[in-house]
């Protein structure tokens, strides 16, 4: 199976604190370092330790960021023969405050701003020699939408992770093969004057919301409402889950699994990569993931 990822490539800089300071507050840290990452990298990651062929596409600057991702995603086996790589921006960054079991993330697209049209138009015939695109929203929407409507008319299933949160079109989400929104993107999405249980049954294998700790809910072709519990795990860094979760369940639907054994099995990669610090460094293998099962 070939999957391929459009998406963001950043730089992590990572800091841990007890807490997370107020407004006009300082606090000192307790580390600093750097990790490779973005919503896209990250995926892709997930996706090639579990076994998946995987190309990566997207834009990192001419800098020494750039530089280092794109070693650290050859090392994983990812193809980054058609990131483009772009002169006068600097590769994205996203700042991570780590503490009390949990992070709050500032992300600076730099680079990933460049995957526009113009950047798809020329990567788009690629794709049509993979089984499954995945997206998030680390690069500009309008990009998003694009690539979704380019894969739907060429019969290219599809997986949107619409994070960070930002609104999504009803023709967009029509045409995706899987929505992953967690609850908060859901509401942004789709509004509150509906539970979230209306809106699974409304778009019954194609809606899968995240909700952390309580699991991951679909509702299955039959009505059946299915939630997922999450893994029991002894949480060091949250960075990189939900990147986790979606790498394992695209991985498994492009493998031929049901949406209930993809779900099972993407819980399971998610709950083991929150036990490591970082977001790459954390994802587990698909050693690691079978034995848990």
């Amino acid at each position: 199976m070939k999957l391929a990822v459009i998406g963001s490539i950043n730089m992590d800089q990572v800091v841990t604190t007890d807490r997370v300071p107020g407004k006009g507050e300082t606090i000192s840290g307790r580390d600093l370092v750097y990790n490779p990452g973005g919503k896209g990298a990250n995926q892709a990651v997930a996706m090639a330790r579990l076994g998946a062929d995987v190309a990566m596409f997207g834009c990192v600057g001419d800098d020494e960021n750039g530089r280092k991702l794109l070693d650290t995603l050859r090392a994983e086996n990812i193809d980054v023969s058609n990131v483009g790589i772009v002169e006068g921006t600097p590769t994205g960054l996203a700042i991570i405050t780590v503490s009390e079991n949990d992070n709050v993330i500032i992300v600076v697209s730099g680079a990933n701003g460049k995957a526009d049209r113009a950047y798809f138009d020329s990567i788009k015939e690629e794709l049509k020699d993979y089984d499954l695109v995945v997206l998030q929203h680390e690069i500009p929407i309008d990009t998003v939408e694009y690539a979704v409507s380019f894969c739907y008319d060429n019969q290219i299933p599809v997986v949107l992770n619409p994070a960070p949160a930002a609104p999504v079109s009803k023709e967009t989400v029509e045409k995706v093969t899987y929505l992953t929104p967690n609850e908060h993107e859901a509401e942004l999405i789709f509004g509150s004057d509906k539970s979230t249980e209306e809106l699974l049954d409304e778009y019954r294998e194609k809606l899968i919301v995240t909700q952390g700790s309580k699991g991951v809910s679909v509702c299955l072709k039959d009505g059946t409402m299915l939630t997922v519990p999450a893994r029991k795990s002894d949480v060091v860094d949250t960075t990189g889950a939900g990147d986790t979760l979606n790498g394992a369940f695209s991985v498994r639907i492009a493998a031929g699994d049901g949406i209930e054994e993809a779900l099972k099995y993407a819980n399971i990669a998610a709950g083991l990569s929150i036990e490591k610090f970082g977001a790459q460094s954390g994802m587990p293998s698909a050693a690691a993931v079978e034995n848990e099962l």
